[in-house]
């Protein structure tokens, strides 16, 4: 996790930045969420930067010791309860301290990558990011996903519906709180690596621009409305 902090004491806005592919040269899940963060920071530029790379430093994935922890009092804990809990207690937190949160997310096999659903797995936790009677407690944080696919998904084509990573976002962090939860996709992303999409080169250039300049938009939108 890497954090660029505000020098300031002052109360600054925080985006939390999330990427999850396996890439890390090539990956456009990446260059766009970084594209995302780079807009964020230059209409923040007091404000702090928490960078988690899910594929670089993967979370472990749940188990009963870090589950168990968050239904047990820290005194009646055992060691590695607690030892758990301290890591579920830093993701939950880096969620609750942002003001906005970008992840960015490829389709592996038409469902997140296992890294990512390591992550979320963690930081659905009672009394801190959700409560048992009132539902979420993570409203009020836009969040966006820069996400890449390498075929084709949309409407009229043969894999329409195959794409189950974003339904299963939407109620995810929907159960979290969160309200306002925006998608910008980049697809046929394996135009130059698979020889069965050959020919679809222009078309997946103009997708990855047409998310680029979608960010651009999103962001010009927030400074007109803040002016």
């Amino acid at each position: 996790m890497i954090e660029t902090q505000n020098p300031t004491n002052r109360v600054m806005p925080t985006l939390l930045h999330l990427d999850s592919s396996m890439r890390h040269e090539g990956s456009r899940s990446r260059a766009l969420s970084a594209h995302f963060a780079a807009a964020w920071q230059q209409a923040n530029p007091d404000g702090t930067v928490v960078y988690r790379d899910l594929a670089a430093d993967p979370i472990p994935h749940l188990d009963l010791t870090a589950f168990s922890a968050n239904f047990v009092a820290d005194n009646d804990r055992t060691a590695p309860q607690r030892e758990a809990r301290k890591l579920t207690e830093t993701l939950a937190n880096e969620l609750l301290r942002a003001d906005e949160v970008v992840i960015g997310i490829p389709l592996y096999n038409f469902g997140p990558p296992s890294t990512f659903k390591a992550w979320f797995d963690r930081i659905v936790v009672p009394g801190l990011t959700v409560d048992p009677e009132s539902g979420g407690l993570l409203g009020g944080r836009p969040l966006t996903f820069t996400a890449a696919r390498g075929g084709g998904y949309g409407a009229g084509t043969p894999r329409e519906g195959w794409d189950h990573r974003e339904p299963w976002l939407h109620h995810a962090f929907s159960q979290l709180g969160f309200d306002d939860i925006r998608f910008i996709h980049a697809e046929l992303t394996l135009s130059r690596e698979s020889p069965r999409m050959s020919g679809l080169e222009d078309l997946e250039d103009k997708s990855i621009a047409d998310a680029h300049a979608a960010i651009d938009e999103l962001f010009a939108k927030k400074r007109n409305i803040a002016a």
